[in-house]
């Protein structure tokens, strides 16, 4: 019989290793040891989809939401934030969605403002947050707000955060607007989607030997690249014709993960 794929492991795990905390491999390719689970309604936060069970994350990626959802319920019209997916109990491949999100390091904040912190389960499921974008992401629409943009702000500048993802023209806008110290701009990266809501990745934890960082973002502040991600939306190059077909994305085998994610898999 094959072999069953790395996603059907993690997927059917519901709790996680009893481990000490560790992110193994890649933010695409690895595996989570002694995750914590993100309580499922804060003082200023309430965790979103809750039967995907993805409200678990290495201590750094908990500790980084609960300290961001204190700074946005001190914004006009915000209580704290809606949180979305972090990882699988256990990390790894997950059965549907993400590519990323596999070391616990990555967390989804969706752009709806929380505005009440009480909602049931069922809500939970059934609510969806808000898009901001206009023209394919070439521009933000009425409900980017200066909200948004502090939020962001305070995202970036936490200095564990790797990069944050978020659609071309929100990064534009952002460019636009910011007046004061345009460092954490860096950080800022446009990628397709992310307009109802925006990507936050970790740096790896110090000490964590297993984990593996993406490339630092170019030098700069990033404007123009975002600038040219917009033009290519509003007038779109013609394909080019050498162009070799884009190759399928070959599901992960335990195999193709980090040897630790075996133990990670078996801890009780």
């Amino acid at each position: 019989m094959a072999e069953p794929l790395a996603k059907q492991h993690f997927g059917a795990k519901t709790v996680a290793s009893q481990q000490s905390p560790a992110p193994y491999g890649s933010y695409s390719r690895g595996c989570l040891a002694g995750a914590v689970q993100l309580p499922e309604t804060g003082p200023t936060w309430q965790a979103m989809r809750l039967s995907r069970n993805r409200n678990w994350g290495h201590p750094e990626v908990i500790d980084y939401i609960q300290k961001l959802s204190a700074f946005a319920a001190t914004l006009p019209g915000w209580q704290g934030l809606y949180v979305g997916d972090i990882s699988q109990p256990r990390g790894g491949p997950m059965l549907s969605g993400h590519r990323s999100h596999q070391i616990g390091l990555d967390v989804d904040i969706w752009m709806l403002p929380a505005k009440r912190l009480d909602l049931s389960r069922q809500a939970r499921e059934n609510i969806s947050s808000i898009s901001l974008r206009k023209a394919k992401g070439a521009y933000v629409n009425a409900n980017w707000s200066p909200q948004h943009h502090a939020l962001l702000r305070a995202a970036a500048k936490d200095p564990r955060v790797a990069r944050i993802f978020v659609f071309p023209g929100a990064k534009v806008r952002m460019c636009k607007d910011e007046k004061g110290d345009r460092r954490w701009l860096r950080k800022i990266r446009p990628w397709w989607g992310h307009h109802y809501h925006f990507h936050v990745r970790l740096k790896c934890p110090r000490g964590a030997r297993g984990c593996e960082n993406q490339d630092k973002p170019p030098r700069g502040d990033g404007c123009a690249d975002a600038q040219k991600w917009v033009n290519d939306i509003l007038n779109p190059p013609p394909p080019d014709p050498n162009a070799p077909p884009p190759k399928k994305r070959r599901e992960y085998l335990l195999s193709d993960l980090p040897r630790q994610c075996v133990s990670v898999l078996r801890s009780q």
